[in-house]
């Protein structure tokens, strides 16, 4: 993996997977037009990206129908997009689809904080208060570089199910991606767009959702030039805090210790950041995993030694880390750290803080990212979709499905009729194998408890790549949270580094084909 960028610059569900075997979806025979343009809404518009340039584009509000491979309608997948008009060939410009995780989310997070041609304004770690919000022009938005196309996965938005079909048929690792593949099929037919260089960008579950679908969009003889992962996770081992497992503990650590840091929970100063994460990292792989690892043959020195460790890291009570048996999960740590203050910790970003349920309590009832910012961006994407999209369909958006029961089975089976838990990190490994090309970029919120930065680093540092893929694998981090898009500073770091991946990986960057 490079390098991650300096910082100097502007810088759950607990699941189980059964094991299964990745089936390759056939390509999906050509139908009668099913996108219905008539049922669409389409509106025209402008946006001055930074730099000043001027992009005209068309939205389009419609949808994909899905078919069984006897062509009868099985779901429909709703989207946004965005096409730029006035370039001179857009049969190869860039195309990306986007999407946002859950599972059972839908993509209006990422499309009113940084990816549409507006965007709502939370710009504290305060609540956003009461309506009306502000909605603002973007010139964060890559429309300039490529058409993007905001999709949302069956049960989320106004994507569902037709017919007598169960919601089951969609809902699982596998299932999702071999949909998401049918959808890109019919949706590169339907615009002409085979040629494009093509792009995913998933948050969270979208991540794993990422990974997986470029696989199985290579079983459909569908290559990507790139895939953007942004609050990752592959493994989820590195997040569930299972009896006996240490690895999540190991690799949250220095998660903790920069959000300790950033909330001055600290003893002593740590004015440079890269120097802190760096030493925490070291202490984490080295002496404090050698610690859990030993289990009960460690010493009373050793354990004395790392216990000053961690409370000088953590900022936590020296009796709690004993009481803990060196061992904090994320929810306890977002409720201990700020206890004495009468506060929890933010999940999703940790420069929200929120006042406590229960000041006893050993873990926090409640996100106060989530409650800060939901109303907002539920209200603005609303207001959005029917003024400016022009879309006057009676039908409710659903901001988050219930797509539950989700099959989390993938992978390998690990013996005895059990299985652990799911990692699709193997399937992007794969997928850099047999497309050399792909290149992926790694992004990173430093106070992100929910998909801690050093877990996903972790992860990708351990997907066996040979040497020569390893480069494949950027990373840009930043001082903000889960979806670093609300920390308004960071948003012209996000676009700046967006702009590079898309330029190099779609070859314009050597070409500079302006439109």
């Amino acid at each position: 993996m490079r390098a991650h960028p300096s910082l100097a610059t502007p810088s759950i569900w607990r699941v189980l997977a059964a094991g299964a075997i990745l089936l390759f979806p056939s390509p999906v025979a050509p139908q009668a037009d099913e996108g219905a343009p008539d049922r669409g809404w389409r509106a025209e518009g402008t946006v001055t990206v930074s730099g000043g340039e001027r992009v005209p584009y068309r939205s389009e509000v419609d949808r994909i129908i899905l078919r069984d491979e006897g062509g009868q309608p099985t779901g429909e997948i709703w989207f946004t997009a965005y096409h730029r008009t006035d370039v001179r060939d857009a049969s190869q410009r860039p195309l990306l689809f986007a999407y946002n995780g859950g599972p059972g989310s839908s993509s209006f997070w990422l499309h009113m904080g940084v990816m549409g041609p507006q965007r709502v304004s939370t710009p504290t770690t305060d609540h956003a208060g009461p309506p009306p919000f502000v909605l603002r022009e973007n010139p964060h938005t890559l429309l300039d570089r490529v058409d993007i196309v905001m999709v949302d996965p069956v049960g989320t938005g106004f994507s569902r199910t037709l017919g007598d079909t169960p919601g089951s048929d969609f809902w699982g690792v596998e299932e999702d991606a071999e949909a998401l593949t049918q959808f890109v099929q019919r949706y590169l037919s339907r615009t002409q767009r085979w040629n494009s260089p093509k792009y995913l960008l998933g948050e969270s579950y979208g991540t794993m959702r990422s990974a997986v679908l470029a696989e199985t969009l290579q079983g459909a003889n569908i290559d990507l030039n790139g895939i953007v992962l942004v609050s990752a996770v592959l493994d989820l081992q590195t997040l569930i805090f299972s009896p006996g497992d240490d690895l999540p503990y190991i690799v949250n650590l220095p998660g903790y210790a920069v959000v300790s840091r950033y909330l001055g929970a600290l003893p002593g100063e740590h004015p440079d950041l890269e120097e802190f994460m760096a030493e925490v990292e070291a202490f984490a792989l080295g002496d404090y995993a050698a610690a859990l690892l030993k289990g009960s043959l460690l010493t009373e020195v050793e354990r004395s030694n790392v216990l000053d460790r961690l409370q000088a890291y953590t900022g936590l009570s020296r009796g709690f880390l004993e009481r803990a048996d060196l061992r904090v999960t994320a929810p306890e740590f977002e409720q201990e750290l700020l206890r004495e203050r009468g506060r929890v910790v933010g999940r999703l970003d940790a420069r929200f803080t929120g006042f406590a349920d229960d000041p006893l309590g050993q873990n926090a009832d409640y996100d106060p990212q989530s409650s800060a910012i939901r109303g907002a961006y539920t209200a603005a994407w609303n207001t959005y979709l029917r003024e400016t999209l022009e879309y006057d369909g009676e039908r409710e958006y659903v901001p988050s499905g219930n797509v539950q029961p989700w099959n989390w089975s993938y992978g390998a089976n690990v013996g005895f009729g059990q299985t652990g838990l799911t990692n699709v990190g193997p399937a992007l490994a794969r997928a850099l194998r047999r497309n050399p090309t792909l290149e992926v970029l790694l992004v990173n919120g430093l106070y992100d408890l929910a998909t801690p930065y050093f877990a996903a680093v972790w992860t990708m540092d351990h997907l066996g790549l040979p040497p020569e893929l390893r480069d494949n694998i950027d990373r840009v981090d930043f001082e903000a949270g889960h979806m670093m898009y609300v920390h308004e500073p960071s948003l012209p770091r996000w676009r700046r580094a967006l702009v590079a991946f898309i330029d190099r990986t779609s070859g314009r960057a050597a070409t500079r084909d302006d439109p």
